[in-house]
């Protein structure tokens, strides 16, 4: 029998190839992706470190022997052992920017990117950003966006996982930004000294039930990530909880709380959480101002 391999020869080729395949098996399409085309247009360039965007000129290219053998590989891979395509890359792609993962870390999905984006508009209004805490940072690509940002601002971008923030090291060097960006290693903020004008989290956020019943190719993501007890809220509350002592007067906390924004908004229903919409897709990411915060802690203590 011939292996594809030797049959398959042009970009073109693989990615009809790969999206056949992609197309025939039972895949799911959460870590960056939602469809079988935009997985392989992934998978297929950025294996031969094409660009994602103005390619038509490559299509026809043909691919030495050992590119076709790589891209072979991680299809298979991708089928047979469900692991995401980042991983596959070492790569993850988060508001137009570059990033070193792997599986120390979760791929970079959160729709806090599309905030970032916009300068938290309308909610930061003119309010100078000096300081920014992305807790929970992984990846940093979070903390990182913002810093691309608010390209005064200096930001720390904090995790438990001492593995992930060696991920995150690397991203801060890719991005050049060693400068104004340091990682602290820190239980939620254990370690977190001063305030800041703006606290991003995408903390672990899975409940017990949508951790047994997961995707295959969220198995390959570091659990410490993802699971947070029984209603999902294990470290929200503990951000809830320590949140308004560092941030500054008109601080804002932003958090990604996912399918389990029911649970939060059960458990805190006299604290005035603004969820966010999103033109780009995603939900469960709640808003809060630092005076709010305040308010709500003297009226519960």
């Amino acid at each position: 029998m011939t292996s594809p391999v030797d049959d398959l020869h042009t970009i073109r080729d693989f990615l009809r190839y790969a999206a056949s395949r992609f197309a025939a098996s039972p895949l799911y399409f959460g870590h960056g992706t939602d469809n079988v085309w935009d997985e392989v247009v992934q998978l297929v360039l950025r294996s031969v470190h094409l660009p994602l965007e103005n390619n038509n000129v490559f299509l026809d290219a043909r691919l030495v022997r050992t590119e076709r053998e790589l891209i072979v590989e991680r299809i298979e891979r991708r089928i047979n052992e469900r692991v995401p395509i980042a991983y596959l890359l070492g790569e993850g792609w988060f508001m137009g920017m570059p990033f070193n993962i792997d599986e120390r870390v979760l791929v970079p999905r959160s729709p806090i990117g599309e905030l970032l984006e916009n300068g938290l508009q309308p909610w930061l209004g003119s309010q100078p950003v000096q300081r920014i805490l992305d807790l929970c940072t992984g990846s940093g690509c979070i903390g990182i966006g913002a810093a691309t940002v608010f390209d005064e601002a200096e930001v720390d971008l904090s995790d438990i996982s001492e593995a992930a923030l060696e991920v995150a090291d690397s991203n801060i060097e890719l991005h050049g930004l060693e400068g104004r960006v340091q990682t602290i290693r820190s239980d939620v903020f254990e370690k977190i000294e001063g305030r800041y004008d703006v606290i991003l989290s995408n903390p672990p956020y899975v409940d017990a039930e949508d951790m047994a019943d997961m995707p295959e190719e969220y198995r390959h993501e570091p659990e410490l990530g993802l699971a947070a007890g029984k209603d999902g809220l294990d470290i929200a509350h503990r951000i809830i909880a320590g949140a308004a002592e560092h941030l500054t007067e008109n601080g804002l906390l932003i958090v990604e709380v996912g399918n389990s924004w029911g649970a939060m908004d059960d458990a805190y229903p006299d604290l005035p959480l603004t969820w966010l919409e999103f033109d780009s897709g995603g939900d469960g990411v709640f808003l809060v101002t630092a005076a709010d915060l305040r308010e709500w802690q003297v009226r519960n203590s």
